[in-house]
């Protein structure tokens, strides 16, 4: 069986390093908001090239806190609308929703399957006061259009960075540095990920930055002085500890998965996938190799047979989810069709050549 993902063998490469570094946690006896905390919130913020990191329990709490402390900061009001592209995780949608704020959900480019530059201005309203940009599988969006128009109509410009942890433009800007503020997710799977849940968010704006971090920690500046209605999200310092670990091999094991995502593009062959489009080196961390395919069940049947495991990211669209039914009236013709024929490929930076070789022999055989 050729996994879909193999977080053991992704993970086992720090085992030393874990067991070591776990001995030291457990000594220090400071268990929650430590060192390793703090470490990782300095490493992250330097690789990323922003000023400021706060972590959170997980990639929802990061996103859901830029937009509850832009409300604190008067930034924000409840029911101002957020653009956020249709096509994405639902994730990016709740964070709005649980703010208290109005998503707008705008369609995508189908080539890049994130969020349509062209599509923002005729989505923005007077009551338009963000746009959040989601970096969908890995693939930045576009984001110096996205945001020229943010700066053209004064509004927040907020990165969902979840699946894009290391992507850069080719000016250099990275993932999580782009507009205002950033959320991150380091759940396992993620290029970089935890041992379990976190999340970070990452900005240049120091009010934000402490707001962010006031309301994460019970709306405390310091203990039981609680100055705003605050939440519970803060990184597990265990996890942290695995970040630092893992944080300096980031950057290879994306080079590693761009290797395959090549190794995939120059060698399937068959009519009947269509492959993803991505043009600049390093602006796509490929946390996803996505193809889409007419007949879905039977190309996934196929592959099963075959013992090639694959995974839908995502088989329904947010709007046509029961928990979302308040915008299951709306028309979203090209999200709805690229959720009807995306699959996700095997791709992890620990997967052999062997194994690639074998994935692409079934497609060509398809």
């Amino acid at each position: 069986m050729i996994r879909f993902t193999d977080l053991h063998s992704v993970n086992v490469r720090f085992d030393k390093e874990f067991s070591e570094a776990y001995a030291n946690f457990l000594a220090s006896g400071s268990y929650i908001l430590g060192e390793e905390v703090t470490t990782f919130e300095s490493n992250f913020a330097n690789y990323c090239d922003t000023k400021y990191c706060i972590g959170t329990a997980n990639g929802l709490d990061a996103l859901t806190l830029i937009f509850k402390a832009y409300i604190e900061l008067g930034a924000l009001k409840k029911g101002d609308e957020v653009i956020v592209p249709a096509n994405t995780y639902i994730a990016s949608i709740l964070a709005i929703v649980h703010a208290g704020l109005n998503p707008v959900l705008v369609e995508p480019n189908e080539d890049s399957f994130n969020l349509n530059p062209t599509k923002i201005e005729d989505a923005t309203t007077w009551k338009t006061r963000a746009v959040l940009a989601v970096h969908l599988y890995g693939q930045l969006a576009n984001m110096q259009a996205i945001k020229k128009i943010a700066n053209t109509h004064n509004l927040l410009l907020i990165e969902d960075a979840a699946q894009a942890h290391g992507a850069i433009d080719s000016e250099g800007i990275k993932a999580g540095n782009f507009g205002d503020a950033a959320g991150f997710s380091f759940y396992p799977s993620k290029n970089l990920g935890a041992l379990g849940d976190g999340g970070c968010v990452t900005t240049n704006n120091q009010e934000l930055a402490n707001m962010v971090r006031k309301l994460g920690n019970y709306g405390t500046v310091s203990k039981y002085v609680n100055e705003v209605k605050g939440y519970n999200s803060r990184l597990d310092e265990i996890q942290a500890m695995f970040l630092n670990i893992k944080l300096p091999f980031l950057d290879s094991d994306n080079n590693r998965r761009l290797e395959i995502a090549k190794q995939y593009v120059s060698g399937i062959a068959s009519n009947k996938i269509q492959l993803p489009k991505f043009s600049e080196k390093g602006n796509h961390v490929f946390h996803q190799f996505v193809v889409r395919v007419e007949n879905r069940d039977d190309f996934v049947d196929y592959l099963n047979k075959n013992d090639v495991e694959t995974i839908i990211h995502y088989p329904i669209p947010p709007h046509k989810q029961n928990a979302l039914e308040e915008f299951s009236y709306l028309k979203l013709p090209i999200t709805e069709r690229i959720h009807k024929t995306v699959v996700s490929l095997p791709l992890y930076p620990t997967m052999t050549n062997q194994d690639i070789q074998t994935v692409i022999q079934l497609l060509n055989a398809y």
